[in-house]
């Protein structure tokens, strides 16, 4: 099975607990792939946030929105509770919108 992310440092991680002893030559490996499949679970509703909001980008603040929308993410709610709430639009008759070169 191919995997995105390095499977020695998931084991070397693991048999850092002391709780935890052998760990089989496989389990890394499912654990590399369940990693990856939440990645792109979390990302893909980030992007789809960053959308709604006609972004360009992904940004903390589209990844904040992703987590409290969404109960599958419920237990990343104290993490992200540390980032701040997107900024509120600016309204055009304020004529204060930001400009870039």
């Amino acid at each position: 099975i191919s995997t995105k992310f390095p499977v020695a440092r998931i084991k070397r991680i693991m048999q850092a607990d002391d709780d935890v002893g052998k760990v089989a030559q496989v389990t890394p490996v499912v654990v590399s792939k369940a990693l990856e499949l939440f990645m792109i679970s979390l990302v893909t509703k980030a992007a789809a946030e960053a959308k709604a909001r006609n972004s360009k980008r992904v940004a903390t603040t589209h990844l904040k929105q992703a987590v409290t929308k969404d109960e599958q993410f419920d237990f990343l709610s104290e993490i992200v509770g540390k980032i701040a709430d997107a900024p509120a639009a600016q309204k055009e008759e304020d004529g204060e919108g930001r400009k870039r070169k």
